[in-house]
C-alpha cells in the first residue's frame, strides 16, 4: 500500500511539473504564475487566433517582444519569419531602405538588390520595435504601405505585395504624442 501510495504521489507529482513547462514553454520564455501574467497570456492566446494589427505599450525591460514573439508563435503565421525593425535605432534616412528595401544602383554603395523587412517577413509577422520614435515622414510612409499591402523598393518601378502581420510596440504614450502632432493619429 506504501510502495501504491508513493507511486501515486510521484506521478501526481510528475504530471504537475509537466504542466508547469508546458504553461512556460506555450509562450516562448516568458515566466510567471501570477494573476497579472495570466491575464498576459490570455491576452496572448486571443490576439493570437486573429490577423489584427496590435500595439504593444510598456515601459522599456518589460517584455513587449516576448509578448510579440508568443503571439507570433500561437498564430497560424508560426511556421513564417519572425523579422523585427527597430525604428529608434534608425536615422530617418535609412527607414525606408530597411523596411522596404532597394533596388541595385538606387543609391550610392547599393551594389545588389536587397530585401527588405516588410518583405522579409512575408506570411510571417514583422515587429515595429519602438515605432513611437518614427518621424512623420517615415509614418506616412509606413501608413500607406499598411493600408495598401504593397511597396515599390527604393530605386524600383515594380509593386511589390506583402502579406504579413504586423506587431508594434513603443515605451511612448501614443495617445499624448497624437495630441502633441507628433504621432500620427491616423496610423494609431
Amino acid at each position: 500500500v506504501e510502495k501504491a501510495l508513493e507511486r501515486h504521489r510521484l506521478a501526481s507529482e510528475n504530471q504537475q511539473l509537466r504542466d508547469r513547462l508546458e504553461t512556460r514553454t506555450r509562450f516562448e520564455r516568458m515566466v510567471g504564475e501570477s494573476e497579472p501574467m495570466q491575464q498576459v497570456y490570455h491576452l496572448v492566446e486571443m490576439v493570437a487566433g486573429s490577423d489584427v494589427t496590435v500595439l504593444l505599450t510598456g515601459e522599456s525591460g518589460t517584455g513587449k517582444e516576448l509578448v510579440a514573439r508568443a503571439i507570433h508563435h500561437k498564430s497560424h503565421r508560426a511556421d513564417g519569419s519572425f523579422i523585427t525593425l527597430n525604428c529608434g535605432a534608425l536615422p530617418e534616412t535609412l527607414f525606408e531602405s530597411e523596411l522596404f528595401g532597394y533596388e541595385r544602383g538606387a543609391f550610392t554603395g547599393a551594389l545588389t538588390t536587397k530585401a527588405g523587412r516588410f518583405e522579409l517577413a512575408h506570411g510571417g509577422t514583422l515587429l515595429l520595435d519602438e515605432i513611437g520614435e518614427l518621424s512623420l515622414r517615415s509614418q506616412v510612409d509606413f501608413l500607406r504601405v499598411l493600408e495598401a499591402k504593397e511597396f515599390r523598393r527604393l530605386g524600383g518601378t515594380k509593386l511589390v505585395t506583402v502579406d504579413a502581420r504586423i506587431i508594434a510596440a513603443t515605451n511612448r504614450n501614443l495617445a499624448e504624442a497624437v495630441k502633441q502632432g507628433t504621432f500620427r493619429e491616423d496610423l494609431f
